[in-house]
């Protein structure tokens, strides 16, 4: 779907519920009051809606922010990394507070309240949308308010790429929301001077308790989507039935049919930039010489015939950094990914350990009737290294001693090819952790926002058949392996 293609479906809602507010509740005042309500009451459901789908998406998100946000504003950049830690709360807060203010201006509940929290919440996402769009303006390490550094517009400066206004469910560029939230912001300005004229559902108790109800119903179901289980509905590219390989060579393919359409030519004296087309570069270029300071800043290119998605950043290594990708992506039969995007410990340290390393010789030995060689110790070396040693977190630990392993060695048991992928890690980390839990089946390592992506739980499983994915699980739903072996291998 296309943001088009969502407003207009929007705004024909918006009519619907304007007949309703007209025929059924005989509640209209303002014709263009009760239409802008409904629309933006809809608007603000729905995107709240499939935001609710997947708390963590938004939580992500807002990580994304408040990392840019401890880069720009230095001034109080201590505040954000506290901010992060509370970001699942934040997105929770958010997504709530965003639905029931739609229901709220579809009810007319409290319309001077109402009028202000909407005014105030578009205003919020138009700084938030702007900054990441401007952003784009920025060249090389460049902060925010270094404006002298500003220069032509590059999407590629960006590094928060999609603002999550729709969560995975439509994937809209920072400028393109930017300029949705400014164009909201006229409905939420009139609402301030005309919220006397707000329609009105139900009596005052109604719209309270329809409020009340909603508010906790929705905490609930956001509550559900990350703590107890995976999402209900998947939007992100590694949902069942994609096979990763296929779809990896597809979005490859494409981007490899990219064409250079042209040339960006900057002056670095004068700052200027200019578009230089293709098929007249080599007549062209010679009109912006490198002694006038002319050099080329970019290419230009043709659209690809498919938007890349995450499954074109599918990367894997083994804990020596050696690339497995395609080892992964090549695995045959049924396969089982364990993904933990983060190993969390309590606390660590550096312990010295005595390490003993012989040489050893070949030495021949004849008798009478044959030759045989043996092995003798020519030399034996200690050596000390220092080695670090993780407390690891009790109940991140538990999952896998009560959960993954019993449910891997069953696995393992029945020819089944097991691996962990983690992000964040390091070779010591990795190997303590194997070694304190027992842990039979190799671990790789990954992108941390690639794992995210691929499954909502850490850690989380995923089952595929010949690469593609068949089941995904949340550790808290985590069945017996002899109840997916019956439902999902033949």
């Amino acid at each position: 779907m296309t943001l088009s293609t969502l407003l207009l479906n929007v705004g024909i809602a918006a009519v619907l519920l304007s007949l309703v507010t007209e025929y059924l509740f005989k509640a209209r005042k303002n014709w263009v009051v009760t239409f802008l309500q409904n629309y933006c009451g809809a608007l603000f459901i729905f995107s709240g809606w499939v935001k609710a789908v997947d708390p963590l998406g938004t939580a992500y998100k807002m990580e994304q922010y408040f990392d840019q946000f401890e880069t720009h504003f230095s001034w109080i950049g201590g505040l954000f990394p506290i901010l992060s830690d509370y970001a699942i709360s934040f997105s929770v807060f958010m997504i709530v507070f965003e639905i029931v203010l739609g229901i709220m201006l579809i009810l007319g509940s409290s319309p001077k309240f109402t009028s202000w929290a909407f005014l105030l919440l578009v205003a919020f996402f138009t700084l938030l949308t702007g900054f990441t769009y401007l952003t784009g303006y920025l060249t090389g390490d460049a902060t925010f308010f270094e404006f002298a550094q500003w220069g032509a517009y590059d999407k590629n400066n960006m590094k928060v790429t999609d603002c999550g206004c729709f969560g995975d469910y439509l994937k809209l560029e920072p400028k393109i929301s930017f300029y949705k939230d400014l164009a909201l912001l006229i409905p939420a300005v009139f609402f301030i001077f005309k919220f006397s004229d707000m329609h009105q559902w139900f009596t005052p108790s109604v719209r309270r308790t329809i409020n009340g109800v909603g508010i906790g119903a929705l905490t609930v179901y956001c509550l559900s989507n990350f703590l107890w289980d995976i999402p209900g509905q998947d939007f992100r590219p590694f949902k069942e039935g994609v096979n990763v390989k296929a779809q990896k060579d597809i979005e490859e393919a494409a981007m490899a049919n990219v064409a250079i359409i042209g040339w960006v030519m900057e002056n670095e004296q004068t700052g200027e930039v200019v578009p230089v087309p293709n098929p007249a570069y080599k007549e062209v270029v010679a009109e912006y010489p490198k002694d006038k300071g002319w050099k080329v800043k970019d290419q230009m290119k043709s659209e690809p015939t498919l938007e890349p998605s995450k499954i074109s950043d599918f990367a894997v290594e083994d804990i020596e950094g050696n690339d497995v990708t395609e080892e992964i992506l090549n695995m045959e039969g049924y396969s089982l990914m364990l993904v933990s995007h983060k190993m969390y410990y309590d606390g660590s340290k550096d312990e010295q350990k005595l390490f003993v390393d012989t040489l050893y010789v070949l030495d021949t030995i004849a008798t009478a009737d044959t030759m045989y060689t043996v092995r003798k110790p020519q030399s034996i070396k200690e050596r000390t290294e220092t080695v670090t040693s993780y407390t690891w977190n009790k109940d991140w630990e538990a999952n896998y001693k009560n959960k993954v392993n019993p449910f891997a060695n069953s696995a393992m048991k029945n020819g089944v090819t097991v691996y962990g992928i983690v992000g964040g890690a390091g070779a010591d980390m990795i190997n303590d952790f194997r070694t304190k839990h027992q842990i039979q089946f190799p671990f790789y390592k990954a992108d941390d926002i690639l794992l995210k992506t691929i499954v909502r739980s850490n850690p989380g499983m995923v089952l595929f058949k010949d690469g593609t994915i068949l089941k995904k699980w949340h550790i808290n739903k985590l069945p017996s392996f002899e109840e997916v072996k019956a439902e999902f291998m033949e």
